[in-house]
């Protein structure tokens, strides 16, 4: 006996998935914009200080590589959604599309694969570098991998949603 799910199509696992995802999204586009507002006011305030008062903040050029580099891991998954990163495909588009889809899908569970292993080394690193500690600030140098981290938890997610749901599952918008 099998038991087949009668309940509507969006209260299934796949869509509670991508649900949870858009929620996900949601948050890191606030990290995303915290982060490039907090690198553009710090540098512009570093701007003002250096040549109208004759100073520097110690810790500027640290943070707005912090918050550059926060920035930039964290719109890597928004990358993977819209489809928009850098790839080759003039082989790809002359195969069907069935051929394509099937591509598609095998691609992403490949890298969804390598997200696993970024992850895991990254969790490693980021215990390794825990106890160092940023020259200007007293804050633990590992606060340069967490990104890399939640990235590749983040980019897993999206690659799993393709992969199971197929190209098309966030609209047409969605570039290959």
């Amino acid at each position: 006996m099998t038991f087949t799910y009668q309940g509507p199509a969006s209260a299934g696992p796949f869509f509670l998935l991508k649900r949870g995802l858009e929620g996900i999204d949601r948050v890191v586009y606030g990290i995303i914009i915290a982060a490039m507002t907090g690198m553009t006011g710090l540098v512009a305030v570093q701007v003002f200080v250096r040549y109208v008062m004759s100073s520097s903040i110690d810790s500027a050029d640290e943070l707005s590589r912090l918050f550059f580099i926060w920035a930039m891991f964290m719109a890597i998954p928004h990358g993977i959604k819209l489809g928009i990163h850098v790839s080759i495909d003039v082989l790809i588009r002359k195969l069907n599309p069935a051929v394509q889809e099937t591509l598609f899908r095998l691609m992403c569970v490949a890298s969804a694969a390598l997200m696993i292993l970024v992850f895991y080394v990254t969790i490693y690193v980021t215990a390794d570098k825990w106890q160092d500690m940023m020259p200007t600030l007293d804050v633990t140098a590992a606060v340069y991998y967490i990104p890399v981290l939640l990235s590749a938890g983040h980019s897993f997610l999206h690659l799993v949603v393709f992969a199971w749901g197929g190209s098309k599952i966030w609209g047409e918008a969605v570039a290959r």
